[in-house]
């Protein structure tokens, strides 16, 4: 819907919705939900919007794409609760969030072109139990500390076959050496990048039968792709989000 409509001109549901491949109830619970202004009524009581309501929803849909519906929603109930100061707080985090995934996305990276095919094991060859001193070797507690999560998401991730940690044959604790770190390492940074442990498992598997760097290289290639489109919506999010600050005045 374009922005040649008078202010005094007043809009249907159906007319706002109409624009976006809506319904009218979608434009009623995004009124509830405070995206949109509150709308008037008719003297019977039916819903009246205007250039101001159309605005609003220019804004979020703009904003969903590049922050994601829910933080796009809280912007904009902050903004229409006359707070603009949350609504920049809440686009700063998300910006600041994405600049954390360009870093993670890096990081993946970097992690890949250090990885060398003498870290694969030969086929048929069974490795020695690690040592809990050996290089590299650590507990599921310290290495969950300094992935960020918890001990059980590594357990999670052991049943799904993306780590395989030995167990130290005195204790029975699990040992992660360095390649079980690796593997840690890169399935936490996918799971950053929004892929399933079912897209990560066969990854990791062939990255440790292959000892390359191939099989990741369509997964990071459109990793950034998406980081990329991610960032041209919040550009266009926020000129949407300007304009109907000034319609507010």
């Amino acid at each position: 819907m374009g922005r040649n409509l008078q202010n005094g001109e007043r809009l249907r549901p159906v007319d706002l919705a109409r624009g976006h491949g809506l319904s009218t109830q979608a434009i009623r619970n995004y009124e509830e939900a405070g995206i949109l202004p509150a709308a008037g009524r008719t003297p019977h009581g039916y819903r009246t919007y205007t250039s101001l309501h159309a605005g609003a929803l220019r804004a979020f849909m703009a904003l969903v794409p590049g922050h994601g519906h829910r933080t796009a929603t809280s912007i904009m109930r902050a903004v229409n609760q006359g707070a603009a100061e949350d609504a920049f707080r809440l686009i700063d985090e998300s910006h600041a969030q994405l600049l954390d995934d360009r870093r993670t996305l890096q990081a993946v990276e970097s992690a890949l072109r250090d990885l060398e095919p003498a870290t694969a094991p030969e086929p048929g060859v069974e490795s020695e139990p690690a040592a809990v001193s050996g290089p590299g070797g650590t507990f599921i507690g310290p290495l969950a500390d300094k992935l960020g999560i918890r001990p059980a998401t590594l357990r999670k991730w052991e049943r799904a076959g993306l780590v395989r940690p030995r167990r130290d044959p005195r204790t029975g604790y699990r040992v992660y050496d360095e390649a079980d770190v690796r593997d840690a390492r890169l399935a936490h940074q996918l799971r950053r990048g929004g892929y399933l442990l079912e897209q990560i498992a066969p990854l990791i598997t062939q990255v440790r039968a292959a000892g390359g760097l191939e099989p990741l290289q369509a997964a990071l290639c459109d990793w950034r792709g998406r980081l990329s489109a991610r960032g041209r919506a919040m550009l266009t999010g926020a000129a949407e989000l300007e304009a109907y600050l000034r319609e507010r005045g």
